[in-house]
């Protein structure tokens, strides 16, 4: 039942990251309830969604080659040092600590997607440019990825936003190329640091490719809104199941 459980995470993460995000409050949460101590099953649970990462950044291998190239490595060196500190954080925290933070990331996390729309609207009418502070913001979201992937996605959009950058396409394929370089760095670090489960993670893994597949024809029938509000909820129970853990 336990192996059901995960693989049913997974590829649902799988089509969810495909729809629109939000597969982490899938495999983070099954991983925690089938007993995995909540530390490993952040770490598992990156590496279960890391291979999505990578084929969004190749799909938008034609957007990504429109940066310039030197922006596109500072971004990439500075994503990867934000990740690394964010990685070293969740290595060092003990499950007690990371326990008691993860109902407020996930709430955090849940609301960042629901309201993510308004998010980068605001943060497009605020654009500074690509900016030293810029650097500052996506050093600080990326040891946010680091250490908790949930909702990573959107903030990065909206951080985009905020840079003055319109284009939703290269915005896209920016945040996955990034996503999957910040992911490479945390996967490496949880590899190292002996983190991972790997039978599960490996498991997941396929299952969420198999997701991500399946996920393209569902996007293309299922309107909008129902996708949103099937994922806010998923991120709103799983929010209070924590909180609840938490509280009892």
């Amino acid at each position: 039942m336990d192996i059901l459980l995960i693989l049913a995470a997974a590829f649902g993460a799988g089509v969810l990251n495909t729809i629109a995000g939000g597969g982490t409050f899938l495999t983070f949460p099954a991983l925690v309830f089938i007993g995995v101590p909540p530390v490993a099953a952040n770490a598992t649970s990156a590496v279960a969604v890391f291979p999505g990462y990578l084929g969004g950044a190749l799909g938008f291998r034609e957007e990504l080659a429109r940066f310039d190239r030197r922006q596109l490595i500072r971004l990439t060196g500075l994503t990867l040092l934000g990740g690394l500190i964010g990685s070293l954080l969740l290595l060092v925290s003990s499950n007690e600590a990371f326990s008691l933070v993860v109902p407020f990331l996930l709430l955090g996390a849940t609301l960042a997607f629901l309201f993510g729309d308004r998010l980068r609207t605001w943060a497009a009418d605020h654009s500074r440019g690509i900016t030293p502070q810029g650097a500052g913001g996506i050093v600080l979201v990326s040891i946010y990825g680091g250490y908790f992937n949930g909702g990573l996605g959107i903030v990065l959009l909206a951080l985009f936003a905020l840079w003055g950058m319109a284009n939703i396409h290269q915005m896209n394929g920016l945040k996955n190329g990034l996503s999957f370089a910040l992911s490479a760095i945390s996967v490496a670090v949880f590899a190292v640091g002996g983190l991972v489960e790997w039978d599960l993670a490996l498991v997941m893994m396929a299952a969420a490719i198999l997701g991500g597949y399946a996920g393209a024809p569902i996007a293309r029938a299922l309107p909008k809104a129902l996708v949103r509000a099937l994922i806010a909820l998923v991120g709103f129970s799983m929010s209070a199941v924590f909180f609840w853990r938490l509280l009892t």
